[in-house]
C-alpha cells in the first residue's frame, strides 16, 4: 500500500511540476462561496473582474506546502513591487484541522499580506476535492495511512473572466519572470 501511495505521489509531482507553464484557458473555475482566515465570507464574485492566483495547501503538511507558501509569499513581493493589483487565493485540503484561525496562524508564518491573500476553508473534503477535479483538473486526497493530504503542487494563473490561463511549478522551479509577464499580458 505504501509503496502505491509513493507512486501516485511520484506521477501527480511529476504531472503537476513538468516544465513552467503550461496552456489551460479552456478551463474555467467553478463557483466557490468559502470562508477565509479572517472568518469573512469569500467566493468567485470577489475575483470577478480580477486576475489571480491560486494554490492548494493544508497547514499540517510535513512536505511541499510550506515552500509553496513561501514562494507564493515572495512572489507576492514581487508583484508588488511590479505595482500589479493581483489576489492571491489559498484552498485548504484539509478543511476539517485547517478553520480560519488556524489558517490564519499558519500564513502569519510567513508574512503574507492579507490585503491581498485569502486562505479558504470552512467546506468539506469531498466539496474540495469535487472542486479541485472539476475547476483546476488536480487531485485531492487523504493519504490512507497517515494524517497528510495527496494535492496538486502547481501554482494556477486565473484571468479577469475565470479562466485558468496557466499553470506553474509551486515549490522547486517556480518561473518568477514568466508569471509577472504573464500576469502583465492578462491585465
Amino acid at each position: 500500500m505504501k509503496k502505491l501511495m509513493v507512486i501516485m505521489l511520484g506521477v501527480v509531482v511529476l504531472l503537476t511540476a513538468c516544465g513552467g507553464a503550461k496552456q489551460t484557458s479552456s478551463m474555467k473555475v467553478g463557483d466557490f462561496a468559502y470562508t477565509d482566515q479572517a472568518g469573512q465570507a469569500f467566493g468567485l464574485a470577489d475575483v470577478k473582474g480580477k486576475v489571480w492566483l491560486a494554490d492548494f495547501v493544508f497547514t499540517n503538511c510535513t512536505s511541499v506546502c510550506q515552500p509553496m507558501t513561501f514562494n507564493l509569499t515572495d512572489l507576492q513581493k514581487r508583484i508588488k513591487a511590479e505595482n500589479l493589483d493581483v489576489t492571491f487565493v489559498s484552498f485548504s485540503v484539509d478543511p476539517d484541522r485547517d478553520k480560519p484561525e488556524v489558517m490564519k496562524a499558519f500564513a502569519d508564518k510567513f508574512g503574507v499580506d492579507f490585503a491581498s491573500w485569502h486562505f479558504l476553508t470552512n467546506y468539506k473534503l469531498e466539496d474540495i476535492k469535487a472542486f479541485a477535479k472539476s475547476s483546476f483538473k488536480t487531485i485531492v486526497e487523504k493519504e490512507p495511512s497517515s494524517d497528510q493530504m495527496i494535492h496538486g503542487t502547481s501554482f494556477y494563473l486565473v484571468s479577469k473572466e475565470g479562466y485558468i490561463m496557466k499553470k506553474y511549478d509551486g515549490v522547486e522551479d517556480v518561473p518568477y519572470d514568466q508569471i509577472i509577464k504573464d500576469i502583465k499580458d492578462l491585465a
